[in-house]
């Protein structure tokens, strides 16, 4: 690939970007950012929570950080209603903010360096005309984590609004999950802290909703997924060895 200033720049803004989150991952507390910042959502914003917490998602997700704690939360502060719709929007938000912040600085570089590859060109057809069905599939069967994905699909030809659509009905089932477990769930410090001392009727619904998801995506597998389709996600996302 020719040198250009404007490759240049994306490349700078991409290793800076890395820079910031291994920065942040490693100095910065964010337990307890995320903490107060739940706090201060639910002390003092009053109506204006939701909205907020759902805004909070787009830094989070662009910058690769774990935003569970919000999906938790969403159902600690607001309940299973209003949280799930927070939440469910939130992250659908912040995963096109991230997926365009990947395709304006990094998709014209990786593309130039996978145009030759035979297998990244079957990649691209497939998703170019299995789009929705392929992220639909990948984000109700999570087996790369949300952030990782929300960049990989970035550098491929998938539509922004098939990407969104399929982005959020995909993530529903362990959104209303993890929202779910948020409700049942004592204090702050339990939404922030981890995972520890799960009840038996907790792990139980989370995992109910990953075996909804497993169900559906096996559904829209059967029914509506193209051979070709099906290849592509075994070889290249899953690592299989194809049918």
């Amino acid at each position: 690939m020719a040198f250009t200033w404007g490759s240049a720049l994306r490349i700078t803004l991409l290793l800076l970007l890395l820079t910031a989150v291994i920065f942040a991952c490693f100095t910065l507390p964010v337990e307890k950012i995320l903490k107060d910042f739940l706090l201060w959502v639910d002390k003092d914003l009053g109506p204006w929570g939701p909205l907020v917490l759902a805004v909070a998602y787009i830094p989070l997700t662009v910058l690769a950080v774990p935003a569970s704690v919000l999906t938790l939360g969403g159902g600690y502060l607001f309940g299973l209603p209003v949280g799930f719709v927070a939440d469910s929007i939130g992250a659908t938000v912040g995963a096109g903010a991230a997926f365009l912040l990947g395709r304006t600085i990094g998709r014209s570089f990786v593309v130039s360096k996978l145009k030759d590859y035979p297998q990244f060109r079957s990649v691209a057809i497939a998703i170019r005309r299995s789009g929705f069905k392929i992220v639909l599939l990948l984000r109700l069967v999570p087996l790369l984590p949300f952030n990782v994905l929300n960049y990989l699909l970035s550098v491929t030809p998938v539509p922004i609004g098939e990407y969104m659509l399929a982005s959020w009905l995909g993530m529903m089932p362990i959104t209303l999950a993890l929202v779910y477990v948020g409700t049942t769930l004592k204090d702050l410090s339990d939404v922030t802290h981890g995972w520890s001392e799960f009840s038996t009727a907790r792990w139980a619904f989370l995992i109910s909703g990953l075996a909804v998801s497993v169900h559906l995506c096996l559904r829209i597998q059967s029914f509506t997924i193209s051979s070709g389709t099906r290849k592509f996600l075994s070889n290249v996302i899953l690592g299989g060895n194809g049918a």
